[in-house]
């Protein structure tokens, strides 16, 4: 015979008839099938035995001594829904068996009984009992899971609304924390969130929320409950009224630091593999875990869920139930991966308007410095075109007018006759204001007054890249400024340092025709600052480094080298000093220093 299946291996059969022969012979029978079988003569010994047992079925004696097995069949019904009954009766009544299973029976058998009709009854009963409860599991499964979907529809609802109504990073970021910890989002006791640098070099600790302590978590239970805040009043209120509450959480992770480099790490391995990492009792399956994870959350068991957007990787979300030791389920990690994929897209969403933001500001910068600054732009210029006329006027004119006026001068001295005499002198006379003229063009910059006051420097530095932003934009090229706030303040004539930086920049970008990186790096001392402008272009030939400054040296097709003579004057004027060399892995970095003193 098949085995009768039951639901538990502790469940036993109970014999509930006050026949101590019933009850041997079927014992005997029963135990052959594998069952452990229990005898109760009275209602009272099957009621202590359904309280400390685990009762599968019952083969109940509808006499019993003191009450009729009839009698207690609804309640039976009512408060052991998972007990199978077979009615046991010596009365072969067609109404009775109809009462028994209208009140809850499963079966009805007569004595005396065959007993493969016995097997059958049983068997049949426990079949239809196991249906019965994975029918019942099922739908308390289905019931919970959609419970859960509300649950979860109604806090991605509440979410969107904390999202939306900011765009700033860090509320964006507190109301996903909250999200995780509220008593109406996910519940867990303390959330941690770490996000890539925006050079993706190191993965770093941002923010967290939960207590610190037992005492601290029911600190912070009992001022929710009363004050009766809900998730909306907690996102709202999270930097006044819970920021205390969270001191303890933000200290730890703001230790986190990690470079992406580190593969083997947990955290990175879950944001390269996209995938969230359970951690129970310091392990995980196919992941390690590091003792300092572990040191730095003091707690062996937690969550690590990756933040991603189609794009790249953004973070983790690390949470945990430190204080109440909940244990962490299944539905539990699947609906924080849930929360996490939309925590990612308003994360993304957030990047996406600062840096909207930020192309906005830029573009009104350089517009307004445009505006203001043309005639900068026109003088730089003018300084372009008259250099490139003064270097035609020079190569074509000096040789001639010098071979004119040298010979001119010459025949003075030998001629005697004064018509021819006056000639002479006159040529002579012409030739040197033309090359009066000459040397006025090679010194083509204007000789004006230098006018200092104590400003700052970083304003300048900005404002002189803006003027460029057009041209770097069309040639490809990125620029950084490493500036350092709030930047010293100098003693110079602003309008001629901006002129100075202009004409830096211009040659930088000039040495980046197919694009490249300018950076600006301040370097200051407690007499000094230098102004260090680095490009990756093409580069200086070495030999050629001492002449770049001299008037009228160019390695290019057009131009004449003059703004970096015009370069060099002005930081003389400014008591500086200038330096061109080659960058480390190619390019050129100019090196300007001004004085700090106040003049």
């Amino acid at each position: 015979m098949q085995p009768i299946p039951l639901l538990h291996p502790d469940e036993i059969i109970v014999v509930v008839d006050d026949s101590q022969d019933i009850f041997l012979l079927f014992q005997d029978f029963l135990n052959r099938q594998g069952f452990t079988v229990l005898h109760a003569t009275t209602a009272a010994e099957f009621y202590h035995l359904l309280q400390t047992r685990y009762v599968a079925l019952a083969l109940l004696d509808i006499g019993l001594p003191d009450r009729d097995g009839i009698e207690i069949l609804p309640d039976l019904a009512l408060h052991y829904p998972e007990l199978a009954i077979i009615m046991i009766t010596g009365t072969a009544d067609l109404q009775t068996a109809l009462s028994c299973l209208r009140l809850g029976a499963d079966d009805y058998l007569t004595k005396p009984m065959h007993l493969g009709d016995l097997h059958h009854a049983i068997n049949t009963t426990l079949e239809n009992r196991r249906l019965v409860v994975d029918n019942r599991a099922y739908q308390q499964r289905l019931e919970a899971t959609n419970v859960r979907t509300q649950f979860l529809h109604q806090l991605n609802l509440k979410m969107n609304n904390a999202y939306l109504s900011s765009v700033e990073l860090n509320d964006v970021l507190q109301a996903i924390l909250v999200g995780i910890t509220a008593g109406e989002g996910l519940q867990f006791n303390r959330a941690f969130l770490a996000l890539f640098s925006r050079d993706h070099q190191k993965l770093q600790g941002q923010l967290a929320v939960g207590p610190s302590s037992r005492e601290e978590a029911g600190r912070v239970w009992e001022e929710i409950k009363i004050k009766d805040l809900h998730l909306n009043d907690i996102i709202q209120n999270f930097k006044n009224s819970q920021q205390d509450a969270n001191q303890g959480v933000n200290r730890v992770i703001r230790e986190l630091s990690i470079p992406a480099t580190a593969t083997d790490h947990t955290l990175i391995r879950a944001c390269a593999e996209r995938k969230s990492v359970f951690v129970e009792h310091g392990q995980a399956q196919n992941y390690p875990v590091t003792a300092q994870l572990l040191e730095l959350l003091q707690a062996d068991t937690f969550i690590i869920v990756p933040l991603f957007s189609p794009s790249q990787s953004l973070g983790v979300l690390i949470a945990d139930n430190f204080i109440t030791r909940r244990p962490i389920s299944a539905g539990d990690i699947s609906d924080l991966e849930i929360f996490a994929s939309q925590a990612s897209l308003a994360i993304e969403h957030s990047y996406l308007y600062t840096n909207m933001l930020y192309k906005m500001q830029e573009l009104e910068t350089v517009t307004q410095e445009l505006e203001k600054n043309k005639d900068l732009l026109v003088d730089a210029e003018r300084y372009a075109a008259l250099g490139h006329m003064s270097a035609q006027l020079v190569h074509a004119i000096r040789n001639p007018i010098t071979s004119i006026g040298g010979t001119a001068r010459l025949l003075t001295k030998k001629v005697t006759d004064p018509d021819i005499l006056r000639f002479l002198n006159i040529m002579a006379q012409d030739a040197a204001k033309i090359e009066s003229t000459l040397e006025d063009l090679f010194n083509f910059v204007t000789e004006s007054e230098t006018e200092k006051t104590c400003q700052p420097l970083y304003p300048l530095i900005r404002k002189s890249v803006m003027l460029l932003y057009g041209t770097m934009k069309k040639q490809g090229i990125t620029y950084q400024l490493n500036l350092n706030e709030p930047g010293p303040d100098l003693y110079i004539d602003g309008q001629k340092i901006r002129q100075m930086l202009l004409h830096l920049f211009r040659n930088a970008v000039e040495a980046m025709p197919n694009g490249g990186l300018l950076s600006v790096n301040i370097k200051q001392d407690s007499e000094n600052v230098s102004i260090l402008i680095a490009d990756n272009g093409t580069g200086i030939i070495n030999s050629n480094i001492a002449k770049v400054t001299d008037p009228f040296f160019t390695t290019k097709i057009y131009g004449t080298g003059m703004g970096l003579t015009l370069v060099k004057k002005i930081v003389a004027e400014h008591q500086g000093t200038f330096l061109l060399q080659p960058g480390p892995i190619g390019g050129t970095i100019a090196t300007v220093t001004l004085p700090l003193d106040k003049g």
